[in-house]
């Protein structure tokens, strides 16, 4: 595999998603176009062996399968998530003073605020239109320089480089123009998404960084973008999922939302989605309620979620011997408080593949310390509960606008993925 080339993929892929719906519908056109099938939640569905099929839920949420030619035992099923940390656009955002206008926004997620100041940013989701007597959602991305949030001079606080505590209400919202800008914002969008400014009647609008992803360094080591927290992961996943060859087990890759807000939504790890899906291709196929649950019980997940590498200016806040690097392979994640779902028999697993599939791994634990965030793992095993192994792409700056990672590692993770889609 041209590993550098698949970094280049990853950030086109990552260019076209400025928001988890773009992510949804840049994943559902694949699979179109390696002849999947969508199916929709409120309609019966008509499966057959050796077919491949998607489900979108609430535009944010995919969950693509195929089913093998023979008999079959469980399921093989990858998980990762579509959101990252940034700023929702509340209701009636603009807000006048002072002969500027800003939008109001709210925070999504625990961003690290300080690198959205100062950088060109734009707004990108979806909105509900009013269209021939229903209504309809409609993805939008103002694909243009619209907003910034300006930083405070020096001169005005002395103490900004000693540190700063930003608040959301006060700090972040975004400048879109002058006085005259008044009104301007929802014309911007209806323009953007096709439609008239009255047709709009509800919105999902997120910040997202305009800056364009790069690979650098000085032998082209790493790249650089936003959201690569998760996309790096769905991408992997989706990427490995199309290359294994799908014929011993069902084959799943789901990509959910909301992971950054806690998951408790109806398209995010702890609702029903997965195993709506799961249920219904064991139904589908003639299975029956001791079937599905024979099949869970010989499933195995694995939970996609990027890691933290080892800082180079900040070794200290690593474990003193797990300390995963950029370019070093899979990252397993362990930890004794049940942050991350991985076990002795997953982690097991979990290193034979990456063994079969020639592609090294490491191994992250949090300092016994500090306190470390979870990931969507343990949170859909409490509705599907099947041996989980959670891990990740090692990266640096998570939950900025502009995060690094390194550019041989995604490739790692679709070699991994394709073996484990046997």
């Amino acid at each position: 595999m041209d590993q550098r080339k698949m970094a280049v993929e990853l950030l086109d892929f990552l260019e076209r998603s400025p928001s988890p719906c773009h992510a949804v519908a840049n994943m559902a056109q694949l699979l179109e176009e390696n002849g999947f099938q969508r199916l929709g939640e409120m309609e019966r569905w008509e499966l057959h062996p050796g077919g491949g099929y998607y489900v979108v839920r609430n535009d944010s949420a995919l969950i693509c399968f195929r089913i093998p030619e023979g008999a079959w035992k469980g399921f093989h099923i990858v998980a990762s998530h579509s959101d990252s940390p940034t700023f929702k656009i509340k209701e009636n955002p603009e807000m006048e003073s002072d002969g500027y206008v800003k939008l109001n926004v709210e925070r999504y997620g625990g961003m690290l605020c300080a690198p959205w100041l100062d950088r060109p940013l734009s707004v990108a989701g979806r909105v509900a239109v009013r269209e021939k007597g229903a209504v309809r959602t409609r993805l939008v991305c103002v694909d243009r320089d619209l907003l910034l949030i300006p930083n405070l001079a020096v001169h005005m606080n002395r103490q900004a480089n000693e540190g700063i505590s930003y608040n959301a209400q006060k700090d972040m919202l975004p400048l879109l123009g002058t006085a005259e800008a008044k009104g301007s914002f929802w014309k911007v969008v209806a323009e953007a998404a096709g439609v008239e400014e009255e047709a709009i009647l509800g919105h999902d609008l997120f910040l997202y960084n305009r800056q364009k992803g790069c690979i650098w360094g000085a032998g082209e080591e790493f790249l650089s973008c936003g959201r690569l927290d998760d996309l790096q992961c769905g991408f992997a996943s989706l990427k490995g999922f199309l290359a294994g060859p799908k014929e011993r087990w069902a084959a799943v890759a789901c990509v959910l939302d909301n992971e950054e807000v806690g998951s408790s939504s109806r398209q995010g790890a702890s609702s029903t989605f997965l195993r709506d899906v799961l249920w219904r291709i064991n139904c589908g196929l003639g299975g029956d309620e001791e079937d599905y649950l024979c099949r869970i019980a010989g499933s195995f997940l694995i939970s996609a979620d990027n890691a933290h590498a080892v800082h180079p200016n900040y070794g200290e806040k690593a474990d003193p011997v797990n300390r995963p690097k950029l370019n070093g392979g899979i990252v397993i994640k362990f930890s004794a408080n049940q942050r991350y779902c991985t076990d002795a028999y997953s982690a097991a697993v979990m290193k034979e593949l990456c063994r079969e599939a020639e592609v090294p791994y490491q191994v992250f634990t949090n300092r016994s310390d500090m306190l470390g965030g979870s990931t969507l793992g343990n949170i859909s095993v409490s509705q599907v509960p099947v041996a989980t192994v959670d891990i990740g792409l090692p990266q640096l700056a998570m939950h900025s606008p502009y995060e690094t990672a390194g550019v041989r590692d995604t490739g790692y993770l679709i070699r991994a993925l394709e073996r484990f889609f046997v």
